[in-house]
């Protein structure tokens, strides 16, 4: 890990806000841990690997999983969730996100409509302003959804670690509901955004926990530290993943997998007890030292 980013990231926690009730944040009752297909979900019409996909999509709703998000973006992943959900039982319990990613305001309304129909849905969830891309329109668009009754809640997404000040920006100017931005132990630069979000009682979706994958690396030959019993810790994923979600700011995180037993291991951080603040800072301390 670069040390200038460890060291912005071990400062950051110290700074951590106390939780709090939020009428917005605690609507918004999502699992804590959801599912990213970014990559992972654009593929062809290959059948092997649309039971592959399949099986990561059923053993997700097995574990209680809630939230799946994509995007215009992601190639055809819309079109294989279109074509897998509605083979996998899920009934009440899938939070259907996606967004919307163009620079031109009047292409927005049609490719939020195409993204409809590649579901199957007759409404979304959530649906966002992919990357910030031309924000101030798209809102626009997603507020008139939103008043139609075809998104419950908008917002905006970043990731990277790129354009917080204008994230911080929307969140004091604009009425969204959800934030979704990156955040990890390699890169916890966006405390600054996840506190702005707290205070203005949004919702925070985390991408990029693993940072790309990059976290499992320098982990990929060690065990597991003492301190993983005390969240009830079985793998290095569930390390990574508890210590995301247990910032009060957090509502969920969207780990991306094409693997169904990587699946099984992301969704065990849902389970059992998370870090408090102190340990917090030792694992990122133990992280920052890899």
């Amino acid at each position: 890990m670069d040390r200038r980013r460890f060291i912005a990231s071990s400062a950051a926690l110290a700074a951590l806000p106390a939780a709090r009730a939020a009428s917005n944040r605690a609507d918004a009752r999502w699992p804590p841990i959801g599912l990213g297909t970014w990559l992972t979900f654009d593929i062809g019409d290959d059948a092997g690997e649309l039971s592959r996909r399949a099986q990561v999509l059923q053993r997700f709703f097995d574990a209680g999983g809630g939230m799946v998000d994509s995007s215009p973006m992601y190639g055809r992943a819309e079109w294989v969730l279109g074509q897998l959900l509605p083979t996998i039982p899920h009934a009440g319990r899938l939070v259907a996100a996606s967004k919307v990613w163009t620079a031109f305001e009047a292409r927005g309304e049609g490719q939020l409509r195409q993204s409809l129909g590649l579901w199957g849905l007759p409404s979304f969830d959530v649906l966002l302003v992919h990357n910030l891309l031309n924000w101030r329109a798209h809102l626009k668009t997603l507020r008139r959804w939103k008043d139609a009754g075809l998104v419950r809640r908008i917002g905006v997404s970043t990731s990277h670690g790129r354009a917080h000040d204008t994230a911080i920006q929307v969140l004091r100017n604009e009425p969204i509901d959800v934030l979704q931005i990156t955040y990890n132990l390699a890169d916890a630069s966006a405390e600054p955004v996840l506190n702005a979000a707290a205070e203005r009682d949004v919702a925070v979706v985390i991408n990029r926990p693993f940072d790309g994958g990059a976290l499992f690396g320098p982990v990929s030959s060690r065990p597991l530290p003492g301190w993983a019993a005390e969240i009830d810790a079985a793998n290095w994923a569930q390390v990574f993943l508890k210590w995301v979600v247990s910032h009060p700011a957090v509502t969920c995180a969207i780990p991306a997998t094409q693997d169904p037993a990587h699946l099984v291991q992301n969704m065990g951080a849902a389970r059992g007890r998370r870090p408090d603040a102190a340990l917090r800072r030792r694992i990122a301390e133990t992280v920052g030292r890899l």
